[in-house]
């Protein structure tokens, strides 16, 4: 377990989980996550919610940066087969991993059941487009706040406060950030407390939902092959993250737990 502070300051109730490597990952199942994003949504709270997969633990393993930005999370679900996998060797009771593109979807529609505010932001204008047009062709009633596609350089502090502002002046209860690990999380814990909603780094989510890139069939994202089929679709740019970052992680997993076990005997 680990305590949690809000964007106040208040601390809360301890979080179910374990250390997967250095990081902290939740041990929540899609429905659980839900709940807790949309209470926090509900009462428009700002709140950091992460979907940690093997690239994310390994990248903060290795980068105390970001991994001080994992460890200011309110919410770390395990985003990935490896993840949920490691997390129930080390005696947590977490059935499936946390997808973030079917997390995101399903909170659209509870969005529109509760009538909650929407924001994304992220990925390119055209893909924003495209998305918008899905969403609400699958939730009519869904309130979408506002899109942002922001540029492809760093944006001034003046740019960030105004970005801000305009955010906050939409009044959204969810913000869904595609801006990709670790930037995605950089971002939302740098604005943790600036803006009053949930921010949620969802990853390809964006360009999935919106047609860009094809998901895997619905068999191999049950059995925990999804990234199979996305290092098939680019073999080029994913060969790195997907063969070499998944056997760093077994390696440095297997180690944690011989430790534990040796520890615990």
């Amino acid at each position: 377990m680990t305590m949690t502070s809000n964007a106040t300051g208040t601390q809360e109730r301890p979080r179910d989980g374990a250390f997967v490597l250095g990081t902290f990952i939740d041990a929540v199942d899609q429905e659980s996550a839900r709940r807790r994003i949309l209470e926090w949504a509900t009462a428009r709270q700002s709140r950091a919610v992460y979907l940690c997969n093997v690239h994310s633990v390994v990248t903060a393993d290795s980068d105390p940066q970001f991994q001080h930005v994992l460890d200011g999370a309110d919410l770390a679900a395990p985003d990935g087969a490896p993840v949920a996998w490691a997390l129930r060797r080390l005696g947590q009771p977490v059935p499936h991993r946390v997808s973030g593109p079917d997390l995101m979807w399903h909170l659209l529609g509870d969005a529109e059941r509760r009538q909650l505010r929407v924001y994304f932001y992220g990925s390119s204008a055209t893909t924003l487009a495209r998305l918008r047009q899905a969403a609400i062709t699958a939730y009519p009633g869904l309130q979408i706040a506002g899109m942002h596609s922001p540029p492809y350089r760093p944006l001034t502090n003046h740019e960030q406060q105004a970005l801000v502002d305009n955010i906050n002046a939409t009044r959204p209860h969810m913000v869904f950030v595609g801006l990709g690990c670790p930037k995605q999380e950089a971002w939302i814990m740098a604005r943790r407390g600036e803006i009053a909603a949930v921010m949620l780094g969802v990853g390809a989510a964006f360009d999935f939902h919106a047609g860009v890139i094809r998901r895997a069939p619905r068999w191999m994202r049950d059995y925990g092959l999804e990234w199979l089929h996305r290092l098939g679709t680019n073999p080029r740019r994913l060969a790195r993250r997907y063969l070499v970052t998944n056997s760093v992680f077994m390696l440095r997993f297997i180690q944690q737990w011989l430790f534990k076990r040796k520890a615990d005997a």
